[in-house]
């Protein structure tokens, strides 16, 4: 994420729900007569967001069908979970905030549910066995509406004057789509979005038709690889549309907002040799489709790297253009275990800038470094640790992003450019579509430089204060 872009990213999240503490959250959740061995936990334990995602089960795919009329700002939503029991259930929860909830049903039967907050707490007409795949569908409405996070910014559901901007990190998936809404659970998703003629709805993957019939255009879209909620989207807005397909076959999508059309196009016109160039870095490109999604959005304040898509709340600089598409290694395809492991996203992303610059005759990384390192120990930059902002208030802070940064830059050179970048492409392969942890990142680097770095990354990445 960047807050310009993600430098945007230097804003964002987590809403007071997450304050509460896990026990009680798991009180509210679990209050009834059922056996607590038979309730799925009503979060995923992340301490920076106990009450994100859910426990028993796994969802493996979403089928997403949504009508939203821009006039009236109200959404018909229905959304097919299909997933798979890791524990014996008797009830279980999904995350899904505000929006009326009109009827449940789990493999065709009616299902008890109730609201707890962003809670919402199925009881299914029989226990799931573990290891059952079952399927939950929920139909519900309402006009959804974002969430504020701690730092102030926006999240979810965002209202634009012509559609919405969707952007759901960390938390903003429950405020359109019931969801086991954490990283730690990936899924595919099939998309299916009706919105008045004239609009157009951009998700996640490869669009697979549209048509219009009745004064409403409907747009299905597919995302096949897998993908954690947050980075789920389904944009509605007037929109030019550019579609082409790149020399190594990746279908590209780009819808702009006539108001950003003139300010994005050079950038966007990059996007095909910065994605070649990152994948010469990094690996293979991961996804069957890329491109952009620039909204006229001036409320917002930064940009997300919505999986395949990236969503720009204005004209991206190149930067930023770099910046986001570097999360579908690092952030999309290779994703967070924990909230507090978020440098591996931002750190990362922010180092593919200073790489770029560093190749493309801009400013030498080192050179970036040795700026910010001249900052005073009183800094923003040196607030907090970048593997440990300590909540969720601060995971969008000048920590992650630049300190993470300057920890990879120590890493490369320690080890040595070919080491280094040997590194970062094993871990984008090795990690590809699953998670990773700091701690895993660090026995990566030690095994391919065969180093003892235990020192290097207490000082960069865990150390409170300027090194």
């Amino acid at each position: 994420m960047q807050g310009a872009s993600r430098r945007t990213a230097v804003l964002r999240r987590e809403a007071v729900l997450a304050t509460v503490p896990v026990a009680v959250a798991a009180l509210l959740a679990g209050a009834g007569t059922a056996s607590a061995s038979t309730i799925g936990a009503a979060g995923a334990g992340d301490p920076y967001f106990p009450l994100s995602g859910n426990g028993g089960y796994h969802v493996s795919h979403y089928d997403l069908t949504l009508r939203y009329d821009t006039s009236s700002r109200h959404l018909d939503g229905k959304a097919v979970l299909t997933a798979r029991a890791t524990e014996k259930l008797t009830r279980f929860d999904l995350d899904l905030s505000g929006l009326k909830v009109t009827r449940v049903t789990v493999d065709g039967r009616t299902a008890r549910f109730s609201r707890s907050g962003q809670e919402l707490v199925v009881t299914p007409a029989r226990a799931l066995e573990k290891g059952r795949e079952f399927r939950v569908t929920v139909a519900y409405n309402g006009t959804p509406k974002q969430v504020t996070d701690p730092d102030g910014s926006a999240d979810g559901w965002i209202r634009t004057d012509d559609g919405a901007f969707v952007a759901g990190e960390p938390q903003g998936a429950m405020t359109w789509f019931p969801a086991n809404s954490h990283p730690k659970d990936k899924s595919s998703y099939d998309f299916t979005i009706t919105v008045p003629e004239g609009r157009t709805a951009v998700a996640n993957g490869i669009l697979l038709g549209q048509h219009t019939s009745g004064g409403r255009t409907t747009f299905r879209w597919r995302q096949t690889e897998p993908m954690a909620a947050y980075l789920a989207t389904a944009t509605v807005g007037k929109f030019k549309v550019q579609q082409y397909t790149t020399r190594d076959g990746i279908k590209v999508y780009n819808a702009v907002d006539p108001r950003e059309a003139s300010g994005s196009a050079a950038v966007l016109k990059k996007l095909p040799s910065v994605l070649e160039w990152e994948s010469k870095l990094f690996g293979p490109y991961p996804f069957r489709s890329a491109g952009s999604i620039v909204d006229h959005a001036p409320s917002v304040g930064y940009a997300l790297e919505t999986q395949g898509r990236p969503i720009y709340d204005s004209a991206p600089d190149l930067s930023t253009l770099v910046h986001e598409n570097a999360h579908q290694w690092f952030g999309d395809s290779v994703s967070l275990t924990a909230w507090k492991d978020i440098w591996l996203n931002e750190g990362f992303a922010t180092y593919a800038e200073w790489l770029y610059s560093e190749q493309h005759g801009g400013d030498s990384a080192q050179k970036t470094f040795d700026a910010l390192y001249a900052k005073p120990a009183s800094n923003e930059l040196w607030a907090y640790p970048p593997g440990d902002p300590g909540s969720g208030a601060n995971i969008f802070g000048t920590p992650v992003y630049a300190r993470g940064a300057m920890a990879l830059h120590e890493l490369r050179k320690a080890v040595g450019d070919a080491v280094f970048f040997r590194i970062l492409r094993d871990w984008a392969s090795q990690h590809r579509y699953g998670h990773g942890t700091t701690e895993e990142f660090v026995k990566l680097a030690e095994k391919e430089s065969g180093k003892d770095l235990g020192s290097l990354f207490q000082t960069w990445v865990y150390k409170k204060g300027k090194p």
